[in-house]
């Protein structure tokens, strides 16, 4: 084990008959909450626990920007990624209107952003460098830059009960789809979608300069820095490292979308244990998201056909996941309500 990462251990399986039983001593028929159920059961092997404790939930937004993007495969500049961070910054963008609604806290995290914020309020700099190289001139990151993103999010889960993951980076998602064809060698046009909604011309040059940048850098499927160094970016490393240190912690993490999933695929082949503490929030509308959720055999908990990123998906899910845990905490059960088993 590289001796930058966490040690993990697998939750206790011993505890999964003590939280159903539980759950079938609740006023209802059992199992007749269906996924509700299975998603507090989840949260409290995860917790390690069958007194489920649910209070102080975040959605942690990373940014950084991709040189990838000067190749031409964004329908937006890359200024976009610094406009959108002060966007976040007043409020204004989906993933706070989510975030409020909920009473979730929103972190924005600066790891790459090609822009100077100085000393903003609410803004966490854990800046590696303004902006990754264009991996198709040259690697992305150095092994040093690479080691230093997943650092970035490791240490900023303390003191939460549930944690997401979400992101901002013009680019963003052709790191990301890489990221998915090195890992699951699925054909390149698979992996690639529109991102920020290229048009169809587009959409093959942006195919195109995956597959070429490929060619050229060989990321090793086997050695996960080695991908995330070549093809990465800043906010994936640091989505990695957020959820190798929450799983340490025994803290759940909702993983977003397309890019938190390239973010979750860099922290199991690091650490294959993390992944016993992944919750998927959703499907993603972006193409190779579905390959995605097969890698990790995992089932999104909604499908709003939803494509933002920002932590948007992350969001939405964290509160059925809440919605579930007071279910399990709060419902009578078949004694303390005098109600009849049959």
């Amino acid at each position: 084990m590289p001796p930058f990462l966490p040690e993990i251990q697998r939750p206790n399986r011993e505890l999964l008959p003590l939280l159903q039983k539980h759950l079938d001593n609740l006023t209802k028929p059992p199992g007749s909450l269906g996924r509700l159920e299975e998603l507090a059961r989840s949260f409290g092997l995860m917790r390690g626990s069958t007194d489920l404790v649910l209070q102080k939930r975040a959605i942690f937004t990373f940014a950084a920007d991709h040189g990838i993007s000067r190749a031409g495969v964004s329908a937006y500049p890359r200024e976009v990624t610094a406009q959108m961070v002060l966007n976040f910054l007043r409020g204004g963008a989906a993933i706070n209107v989510l975030c409020r609604h909920y009473g979730i806290q929103n972190v924005v995290v600066d790891v790459g952003v090609d822009y100077d914020f100085g000393e903003l309020p609410g803004l966490v700099g854990k800046k590696v460098g303004r902006g990754t190289q264009n991996f198709f001139e040259a690697p992305a990151m150095s092994e040093e830059e690479a080691i230093r993103s997943i650092e970035a999010g490791m240490n900023l889960t303390d003191g939460y009960d549930l944690v997401g993951t979400g992101e901002m980076g013009i680019g963003n998602t052709t790191s990301s789809a890489a990221i998915l064809a090195t890992f699951t060698g699925c054909p390149i046009e698979e992996a690639v979608g529109r991102g920020t909604g290229v048009d169809d011309e587009r959409l093959q040059h942006k195919t195109k300069t995956i597959r070429e940048a490929l060619a050229r850098r060989r990321p090793d499927a086997n050695d996960a820095l080695d991908v995330l160094t070549k093809v990465g970016g800043f906010e994936i490393g640091a989505i990695a490292g957020l959820i190798l240190g929450a799983a340490a912690r025994r803290i759940p993490v909702v993983v977003d979308g397309f890019i938190s999933g390239a973010g979750a695929m860099i922290a199991t082949r690091l650490e294959p244990a993390c992944r016993d503490y992944l919750f998927f929030s959703h499907l993603s509308r972006e193409r190779g998201h579905k390959r995605m959720l097969e890698f990790f055999d995992a089932r999104p908990i909604v499908d709003l056909d939803m494509c933002l990123g920002e932590g948007t998906g992350a969001a939405i899910a964290m509160d059925v996941i809440t919605a579930a845990v007071r279910v399990y905490t709060d419902m009578a059960t078949f004694e303390s309500a005098a109600v009849s088993r049959s």
